[in-house]
């Protein structure tokens, strides 16, 4: 398939999709949203990929939501014309139903974009990370069931803090609470992304299906 905000390749038997916004920091919009998801269904269905690296192009792994979606959101309920969104797939469903999906997180993940990563099963970050659970910040509530996840990942008093506060956190504190499984340098970072799916794919896809 043809996308125009994520880049799909393959390398073996893993497949990789990266955010492809860099001018926005890979901010997620309807299309993005809609195509990341599109772009793992499509790995999910090539019997030749055992597992999957999720990345960000540029400096950013996502810097959240773009807000320019609730522009449009404002100028339908005025009745102004504007393209109407393709829909988003049930992305919890997808990640946990489907192939291994290793987070390759190399750089600013925030909001939406952390959020995104949070089903995943699992994440590794650049030593130049940066994370936020900022929704407070604008006024918004968590999306895409993290504030169920998130205490399974972190426990809840951890996940109160994080969300309630909004604050930014570093790769580091973000692997001692166990968001991250390592840390790594940043020119490190896809080799060992792609070094872990490898591990996974090995074992046989309806194998890790079922153990997953």
């Amino acid at each position: 398939m043809s996308y125009t905000t994520v880049l799909v390749e393959r390398r073996g038997d893993i497949g990789i999709v990266t955010l492809n916004r860099p001018e926005r920091m890979n901010a997620i919009d309807n299309t993005m949203s809609a195509e990341i998801g599109e772009a793992v269904t499509e790995l999910n269905e090539d019997a030749t990929v055992g597992a999957i690296v999720l990345t960000g192009a540029g400096r950013a792994f996502c810097s959240g939501a773009d807000f320019s979606r609730f522009e449009d959101a404002i100028r339908m309920s005025e009745g102004q014309a504007v393209s109407r969104p393709r829909l988003p797939m049930n992305w919890v469903e997808l990640v946990r139903n489907g192939k291994p999906v290793v987070c390759a997180i190399n750089g600013a993940c925030i909001g939406a974009g952390l959020t995104r990563t949070l089903p995943c099963d699992v994440r590794i970050a650049s030593s130049a990370a940066k994370f936020s659970m900022r929704f407070v910040k604008v006024g918004i509530v968590e999306e895409i069931a993290s504030s169920q996840i998130l205490p399974q990942i972190v426990g809840l008093q951890v996940a109160a803090d994080l969300i309630m506060s909004g604050r930014t956190f570093g790769a580091e504190e973000a692997l001692a609470m166990g968001i991250v499984l390592k840390v790594v340098e940043p020119e490190r970072l896809l080799e060992e992304a792609l070094a872990l799916a490898g591990s996974y794919a090995e074992n046989g896809t309806a194998t890790v299906l079922e153990a997953k």
